[in-house]
């Protein structure tokens, strides 16, 4: 059995937990999420704690458990409190604003670059060099910010692009000579 779905979750009491033979949602005061669970794991609610169990034996179950374990516990933190990611651009004239469900951001291309962010992710620009993605969706938060920061990776001779907040950059010597 993993070592980490020996840990039991506390559910804080204001969030619902519903769970079913097949899947477990989650309702808190940011949203709520739900997820799918396969047969091979055993999912307990008992006093407002949550165990997880592999059913049989087989390695497969076993290393399930504590991925089930992880998801439930960031879908219960998702909900109650979020998950943000910050990202910030390093170069002259890089700029990033928010307009709707749209993030517009010039990058040093001859276009602006314009993100659609998908359902449940909000973008917030506390100044134009900084973005900060919000959600209760774990994946999908760091999927966002992946593919902004995709858009223009920071390179390694003078550090431009966009890069997440505690990142750091190895810079390169310049060629010599």
């Amino acid at each position: 059995m993993s070592r980490i779905s020996k840990n039991p979750i506390q559910v804080p009491d204001n969030l619902e937990v519903k769970l079913s033979e097949n899947d477990i949602s989650v309702k808190g005061p940011l949203g709520d999420l739900s997820l799918d669970l396969t047969s091979d794991i055993n999912v307990d609610l008992k006093d407002k704690i949550i165990t997880v169990n592999s059913t049989n034996g087989s390695k497969h179950s076993r290393s399930m458990s504590g991925t089930i374990r992880t998801l439930i516990s960031n879908m219960i933190h998702g909900v109650s409190a979020g998950f943000e990611k910050k990202l910030t651009l390093v170069g002259v004239g890089y700029r990033a604003q928010v307009e709707g469900d749209m993030l517009n951001m010039n990058l040093g291309f001859s276009h602006p670059v314009i993100h659609k962010m998908p359902s449940g992710v909000k973008a917030i620009t506390p100044s134009q060099t900084e973005i900060v993605v919000k959600g209760i969706d774990k994946q999908q938060v760091g999927q966002v910010a992946a593919e902004i920061r995709a858009y223009r990776k920071p390179e390694p001779y003078k550090g431009k692009g966009v890069r997440y907040a505690d990142e750091r950059i190895i810079l390169k010597e310049a060629k010599k000579k």
